[in-house]
């Protein structure tokens, strides 16, 4: 059994094509077939129903390959350890955040990594946090940046930033003067995000958990929200970070919500295995100087992160 048995499978389970799997781990699909088969005969199991399109595993097959997974991780870490006790800050790093912070994090993270970590080879996928969690466990990204608490059992949670929110209203709201509050804010005309975004969960949380469903469209982004509210009347809300992207007219229809305020906490999310501690403190150092002073996380202004 070597290594690159276990590559093999795991791109076979990943393509469910042969062809495609051999182009992934740079071989000719006979001799991943030939691997494949030695490995399936040094184990006297199938791994993979061939009579099927596309192939399958067996229900024995899933097993090895989960276990293959497991194996092929904890390989990884033994390659990393010698890099993450080094000064140097290289190799690849995949991120993924979610896209009610993509538009004010993702522009200066990137120069950020540009201008002081020039060998990260940073990639940045946006993705909404069910797909964030989803491609964490799979190791298809590093870490990920987004709303939590998610109360992941194997995840680690690393708070970098707690975020208010604001109200944004028509201007002929009858509510646009009033005093809000997190756990008073009116429940009609009230326009969100689609479903499949945190942030129209914490919307919701602290609104009302009965929220009436009278709007007739659902929007994919905060700017659009903002468009609909202008156009259509009603009311949203917004990340105070958003209100940089606000014309002078906009700012006053912006409302602050205390009494208590409505605050989304924003952290790092790696697994607790991960073992590149000065990787984690790239990311931080990074959005500590995207993020106001004001909404830093105490520890963060104090302390380096300690895995």
């Amino acid at each position: 059994m070597t290594i690159q048995q276990l590559e093999y499978i795991v791109a076979v389970n990943k393509f469910r094509h042969f062809v495609r799997a051999a182009d992934k781990c740079g071989v000719t699909q006979p001799t991943l077939s030939m691997m494949i088969r030695k490995l399936e005969d040094e184990l006297e199991v199938m791994i993979f129903d061939r009579s099927k399109q596309p192939v399958e595993p067996t229900k024995t097959g899933l097993k090895i390959i989960a276990q293959a997974q497991q194996t092929l991780r904890e390989i990884g870490k033994l390659k990393e350890i010698v890099p993450a006790e080094t000064e140097t800050i290289s190799g690849p790093l995949h991120v993924g955040i979610i896209p009610t912070l993509a538009p004010y994090l993702v522009p200066q993270l990137i120069g950020a990594f540009n201008t002081h970590y020039k060998e990260v080879q940073l990639a940045i996928s946006e993705l909404t946090t069910a797909n964030c969690i989803d491609q964490l466990k799979k190791d298809e990204i590093d870490l990920f940046i987004a709303a939590t608490p998610l109360e992941e059992e194997h995840f680690l949670e690393i708070p970098i930033y707690y975020e208010p929110f604001v109200a944004y209203f028509s201007k002929d709201h009858p509510m646009r003067n009033e005093v809000l509050s997190a756990g008073s804010m009116p429940q009609d005309n009230l326009w969100v995000l689609e479903e499949g975004h945190c942030l129209r969960d914490q919307i919701f949380n602290f609104c009302t958990r009965t929220l009436p469903f009278n709007q007739s469209y659902e929007a994919g982004s905060i700017d659009t929200l903002v468009r609909i509210v202008d156009k259509n009347g009603g009311y949203t809300v917004i990340p105070e970070m958003h209100l940089e992207f606000l014309n002078e007219n906009q700012w006053e229809n912006v409302r602050e919500i205390s009494d208590p305020p409505a605050i989304r906490e924003i952290s790092i999310v790696i697994k607790k295995d991960f073992i590149k501690e000065r990787i984690i403190n790239a990311v931080a150092d990074s959005l500590k100087t995207i993020i106001p002073d004001h909404m830093l996380d105490e520890r963060l202004k104090k302390f380096s992160i300690r895995l």
